[in-house]
């Protein structure tokens, strides 16, 4: 059901790579809630074609950046800009990627060639996304920007790997550049950690079945779906959550705070 949270906002998603993904189901939405959407992935994503779907759902434009190159953000922001008219209400993040997982390096034994990489593109990303929009003035004051992590920032999950690093420096850039960006023009930046979610991209960790049926065991209310995100996602960038920054808000259906559950406990006494 449409509300028309997001009637007459601007908006730009980054990373919707698949029908699986989380920011494809938060484009779909937010399009279904009155937003106008910009599309933007790697040109490498762009390859496959797969995007080009989504866009003539939303009605939207698709303009590739590769999100380490400075010059491809100053030309997304400036062709967004061109396309609404005018300033941007909100981002959506949702960018990852492990070199060390896909090339299956343990932790203890990481390529820090390939750390580097994995930490710019799944983390420093978001801060030259901000830095660019911020340099640029293409925010309008009390937009909102959400960037999707997970609670492997806080607690050990042995087989997310570097990917736990990653998310931890992408949760404090959303503090450090939320602070600065708030005081500036009210912008306010936040984190949303998700249920594991069947996506392309988290299918990819080692262990990934066993660990989505532990988790729902663990959640008082289950695993949150990708759907069920992207509507989360929508208040986010909506009127409704003007003064929420600076957070990593969980959205895991209790999995966050509960320390263990009867059918976890069941699970182990088989």
């Amino acid at each position: 059901m449409s509300n028309q949270l997001l009637k007459g906002k601007k908006g730009i998603i980054f990373g919707a790579l698949d029908e699986k993904s989380i920011a494809w189901k938060t484009a779909l939405a937010c399009h279904a809630q009155g937003a106008q959407l910009v599309l933007t992935n790697a040109p490498v994503a762009l390859r496959m074609g797969e995007i080009n779907k989504l866009a003539e759902a939303v009605n939207a434009p698709v303009i590739g950046a590769d999100v380490v190159n400075m010059d491809d953000l100053k030309n997304l922001f400036t062709e967004s800009i061109k396309h609404f008219g005018g300033g941007i209400d909100f981002i959506l993040h949702s960018i990852g990627m492990s070199l060390n997982v896909r090339k299956g390096k343990h932790y203890t034994e990481i390529d820090y060639g390939f750390n580097q990489k994995t930490l710019d593109i799944s983390a420093m990303s978001l801060h030259r996304v901000l830095r660019t929009a911020f340099e640029m003035d293409a925010l309008n004051e009390w937009g909102s920007v959400v960037a999707l992590t997970y609670i492997a920032a806080q607690r050990v999950f042995p087989d997310y790997n570097e990917m736990a690093d990653a998310k931890a420096l992408l949760e404090s850039i959303t503090r450090s550049f939320g602070y600065h960006y708030g005081v500036k023009k009210k912008v306010r930046i936040n984190t949303i950690s998700q249920s594991p979610t069947r996506t392309t991209a988290g299918s990819g960790v080692k262990g990934f079945d066993g660990f989505i049926s532990y988790a729902e065991k663990m959640s008082p209310l289950g695993n949150a779906s990708a759907e069920d995100c992207a509507n989360y996602c929508v208040t986010m960038f909506s009127d409704m959550t003007k003064m929420v920054t600076m957070q990593n808000l969980f959205h895991d259906g209790g999995f966050s705070y509960t320390g263990v559950t009867n059918a976890v406990i069941e699970q182990m006494e088989k």
